[in-house]
């Protein structure tokens, strides 16, 4: 029984409302199951290569501590209290860390400006010689398949000095390995530079080579790059990272990725190591400079002690009075010792001020108790300005003297402090945790998260593909898209494999010589539910036929690959099959196929008969298929339009309509040419194939617009080609055979 289709009609109101099908979009899914599985198998085999192939790269991790500074001068708590509140220590000592002084050291010390790689072999070369275990500290592994320009596992190659032009500064140069420690050095565009020995130094090319020590097969090859001391420092400044464990905390967190967990040990823990010697060297200057302030200061602060005492001196021996009373006495000491915290804070002031401009919070907050000292020693004054002006001179006498052997005294204490502290200079950083790596865990690949966002990327896109696919193919897909133009279905013909793989046949065909066998569907798979289809279609032909002014069937199409050529050839042989005589014409006079399908010459056709070099005898030939007769295209004409407005197609059409049952003619497509619209004013009934996904529903009413112009009546369309879609519902999931 012939195959149905069944439309769904609630499914493509949803679709007309613009909601979002849910079962329609899980259909589309299950349509493309095997593509979606197939990529996805594709990204996780992907995936797992790179996660066993990649090669690890290993994090070494220190710890570093930095305490809060103490004033190099007593009695500036406050002040460096406020001006730890404005400025984190922390983000000043990560600049300092990751800075061009402290990593240009290091870089040094490792000549991390040179960059050497052994060749591996693509893709799996360097995955095997990780692999490779010496059993001996120089043995090398052998070349496999005897490719020795590779490296194989266990190649050294140590260099002690490399000079070269600033022209080849950042560009690769091969070194390549000669027996016995011997090698010769290439430039970039594999010109020699120079040659020599393990041991010595090789000079030559503007280059100056020094090779400590080389263990490779002979012919292997090495990478060596010298790069700029500008451009090393950027990629460790872009590799190094540093935080701060937790905020004023004090405590920052180094680590650096390498492929080569030693030299990534080796590189943190110079870094860290140039940083702490750096921190001393500066709190030693710094404490150097403040000596010196000091030192400068002591003079002078001597000679106003030594003027005051003199002063002091010469009014008691004027005066004749050495006594001041209990309440100067207490007045005296409160001044004397506002005096000298005034006086401290002077020094101070004159510390900051060369530290930090007067906008600073330290500037400022040193300010404010200078300040409010001098509000109280006034009140002091005043207070002393009510006493006889005796005691008042004295008291100012005994003030300068004692105001300034305290400051004389403080200032000699500081000196031997900081001379001390100059001395014992230790930093306020210190390394808590050294460097170190973990080579049982390497930090990437993470093997296991590679394979899963592989995997599900690659199962996204082939998703994204099927749903853009579908997006963007506007191909009808629903028997209501036609009839919704005014074009009646007379049948739905099912794509089968069979028909996919006669499909594929008929191409080949196409590109080559027929083998002289016709390669029909209704031959081949007389049970196929598109035969089957066939079948319904004669049944429908024949009722659209009863009104028809003779028996010639136009088959067409509205654009190339709708099927036409399938249809027009298993339809005649499924009539054919019937018992009626079924002529079948190729008027397809540019791009013919037909009688490839039918395995039969294309010479002395329609084109031939039109033009008038042969009879409708000699166009007319057998098939292996009883009761069908073939007239092929004949020879391509340069002009088929004006061929087939000749009369003698008129002529021939209704000599055939009256010596046989049905005649059918496939027509090139409308919207291509002129010529089906030629054919179509002597044919009786028109057909047009649409295929299922690829003709648009504007294509299909542009053609009929053509062929309503032309005054051609289409009978309907035959819908060829119909998948089986679980988004479209189209069910041919049954057959009906004949027992056993």
């Amino acid at each position: 029984m012939a195959a149905v289709s069944t439309p769904h009609g609630a499914r493509q109101d949803a679709a007309a409302n613009d909601e979002i099908d849910l079962a329609a979009l899980l259909g589309t899914l299950s349509d493309h199951k095997w593509l979606i599985g197939a990529v996805t198998a594709l990204g996780f085999a992907l995936s797992a290569a790179y996660a066993l192939l990649a090669a690890p790269v290993y994090q070494a991790n220190a710890m570093v501590q930095v305490e809060s500074k103490t004033p190099t001068l007593p009695g500036l708590t406050a002040v460096s209290q406020a001006l730890t509140d404005s400025a984190p220590q922390a983000v000043t000592e990560i600049s300092l860390l990751t800075s061009r002084t402290v990593l240009d050291k290091a870089v040094e010390d490792l000549k991390l400006d040179l960059q050497v790689e052994p060749a591996h072999f693509p893709l799996i070369g360097a995955a095997i010689a990780r692999r490779f275990q010496p059993s001996t500290g120089n043995e090398i592994a052998s070349p496999w398949f005897g490719l020795s320009r590779y490296g194989w596992g266990g190649e050294t190659l140590d260099i002690a000095e490399l000079e070269v032009p600033d022209d080849l500064l950042g560009k690769p140069l091969t070194l390549i390995a000669g027996p016995n420690g011997s090698f010769e050095l290439l430039d970039d565009q594999d010109q020699r530079l120079l040659g020599g020995d393990a041991g010595a130094i090789a000079v030559g090319g503007g280059a100056r080579l020094k090779v400590e020590r080389l263990l490779a097969n002979p012919g292997m090859r090495f990478e060596v790059v010298k790069l700029s001391r500008l451009g090393i420092i950027a990629s460790l400044q872009n590799n190094l990272t540093a935080s701060e464990k937790a905020k004023d905390s004090g405590i920052i967190l180094l680590s650096y990725e390498l492929r080569d967990p030693d030299l990534a040990q080796a590189t943190l823990e110079s870094i860290t190591r140039q940083y702490i010697r750096q921190n001393i060297e500066r709190n030693s200057a710094e404490a150097a400079n403040s000596l010196e302030f000091v030192n400068k200061q002591l003079p002078n602060v001597r000679r106003d002690l030594e003027k005051a005492e003199h002063t002091l001196a010469q009014y008691q021996s004027q005066a004749h009075t050495v006594d001041i009373t209990l309440d100067a006495k207490s007045l005296l000491d409160q001044i004397v010792s506002l005096d000298t915290s005034i006086s401290q804070l002077r020094l101070q002031q004159a510390e900051v001020t060369r530290r930090y401009t007067p906008a600073h919070p330290a500037y400022k907050a040193l300010m404010a108790q200078i300040g409010e000292l001098e509000a109280s020693k006034q009140k002091i004054n005043d207070r002393i300005g009510t006493l006889p002006q005796t005691q008042q001179e004295l008291i100012g006498l005994t003030r300068e003297v004692q105001v300034s052997t305290l400051t004389y005294t403080n200032m000699l204490n500081q000196a031997q402090q900081l001379n001390i502290a100059r001395a014992g200079t230790v930093g306020n950083a210190r390394v808590v945790d050294r460097a170190v790596v973990d080579t049982s865990q390497p930090v990437k690949p993470k093997r296991a998260l590679a394979v899963a966002i592989g995997t599900f990327l690659a199962g996204f896109l082939a998703v994204a593909y099927v749903f853009l696919r579908k997006m963007l193919n506007r191909g009808v897909e629903h028997v209501q898209e036609i009839e919704q133009i005014g074009l009646p279905v007379l049948s739905s013909i099912p794509m089968s494999a069979y028909q996919r793989d006669h499909e594929k046949a008929g191409r080949k065909l196409r590109a080559g010589a027929g083998n002289g066998k016709p390669h029909l569907l209704a031959l081949d798979a007389p049970n196929d539910l598109a035969i089957e289809a066939m079948r319904s279609l004669r049944t429908a032909l024949h009722f659209a036929r009863l009104e028809a002014s003779n028996n010639v069937l136009m088959i067409c199409g509205s654009s190339p690959g709708a099927g036409k050529t399938f249809v027009s050839t298993n339809l005649a042989a499924t009539i054919a099959q019937g018992g009626q005589r079924v002529l079948l014409i190729d008027g397809d006079l540019r791009r013919s196929s037909l009688h490839k399908v039918l395995g039969q010459d294309p010479r002395n056709g329609l084109s031939d008969l039109l033009a008038g070099r042969i009879d409708v005898a000699a166009a007319t030939r057998r098939t292996p298929i009883e009761n069908l007769y073939f007239i092929p295209r004949g020879e391509a004409p340069p002009n088929p339009s004006e061929l087939l407005m000749r009369p003698e197609l008129g002529a021939l059409l209704k000599t055939a309509s009256l010596q046989y049952d049905l005649v059918i003619v496939d027509t090139p497509p409308i919207l291509a040419v002129t010529d089906s619209a030629i054919i179509g004013r002597h044919a009786g009934t028109a057909l047009m194939v649409v295929r299922f996904g690829l003709n648009p529903a504007k294509e299909l009413a542009l053609a009929m617009q053509r062929f309503e112009q032309n005054g051609i009546d289409l009978k309907g369309a035959v819908f060829n080609a119909v998948e089986r879609r679980h988004d479209t519902h189209y069910a041919y999931g049954y057959e009906y055979r004949s027992g056993a």
